[in-house]
């Protein structure tokens, strides 16, 4: 199919508050979002999506919200759901963001690890709603501060995530200059190529992080077993029933001794609680029996 692409302009003669977002638009918007990737929206998101949304009516040159269901609801509305999805969705991440979470996975996880890996084992690590990539990137460096030749070792990195817009920045890896705060000094010296406004990461880094594109209520094709999964303020956005069956899914995919890392407002529920100890500020281990 071939796609147009729009100029982005305003629609001519209305403000953003002369095109209303009906409780009928509303509720077909949201069930668009819950269908496609599980996202639920109470009625208290309406203004949210409103304001969010005018700006790509103003984009197509649309005049109402009926026009706009009428295009994400059709066959040629493919690429405007992807693009509502990434306009109604929040993509905020930085390097090091909660960084508990990466003093745990130097000490619990990989520490243990390295003679392992330095005699031919393996390490797998999947960051699950990578967004535009500093979270995979910042797992990489923690790893390369620890294991300056990771490349040359079975050492991998899974990033999903399901907008194709944050993932294009991921690949690029670069970033900009402000972002360097949150990188330790040392890693800033080995991995990181400065420029006068955006800084790159090195090929090292890049070379350990696999970035693919992954809706977490379809299917998963990976089978692991990961050693750590980062799914940090990810399924916060889901209602309670698909949170336990994404935490029921992760369960076998985790190494007998996997760490699971996620938001501060997050909690892993369901079936699958009872298989994980908490082991510090929202970090998770995989209990010794449901390893057995």
């Amino acid at each position: 199919m071939t796609s147009v692409s729009l100029p982005i302009a305003p629609v001519s003669g209305r403000s953003s508050s002369d095109i209303p977002l009906s409780e009928k638009n509303f509720a077909e918007i949201a069930s668009i979002m819950l269908r496609d990737c599980g996202i639920e929206f109470s009625k208290t998101k309406q203004a949210l999506i409103h304001s969010r949304l005018i700006k790509r009516l103003h984009a197509l040159r649309l005049q109402s919200f009926d026009e706009y269901c009428d295009l994400i609801r059709g066959d040629r509305g493919t690429e405007e759901r992807a693009r509502m999805r990434d306009a109604l969705t929040t993509n905020v991440t930085r390097f090091f963001r909660e960084p508990h979470h990466f003093e745990h996975l130097r000490k619990h996880v990989l520490a243990p690890a390295i003679n392992r890996i330095k005699a031919g084992g393996r390490l797998r690590i999947w960051s699950a709603g990578c967004s535009s990539g500093q979270e995979p990137y910042s797992i990489a460096l923690t790893i390369l501060d620890m294991l300056p030749d990771a490349r040359s070792y079975d050492v991998k990195i899974l990033a999903t995530d399901i907008s194709e817009n944050v993932l294009g920045t991921a690949r690029n890896a670069r970033y900009p200059i402000e972002e360097l705060e949150g990188i330790p000094v040392g890693m800033r010296r080995s991995w990181i190529e400065s420029e006068a406004e955006h800084f790159r990461l090195d090929d090292a880094v890049k070379g350990l992080v696999t970035l693919k594109s992954l809706n977490l209520i379809g299917n998963w094709p990976m089978k692991g077993p990961f050693d750590a999964i980062f799914c940090r303020n990810v399924v916060i956005y889901f209602g309670e029933a698909t949170q336990v069956q994404i935490w029921q899914k992760m369960l076998p995919l985790l190494s007998p001794s996997g760490a699971v890392y996620i938001g501060h407002s997050e909690r892993i529920s369901g079936p699958a609680m009872s298989h994980f100890a908490v082991d510090g500020i929202t970090t998770y281990l995989v209990r010794k029996a449901a390893a057995a």
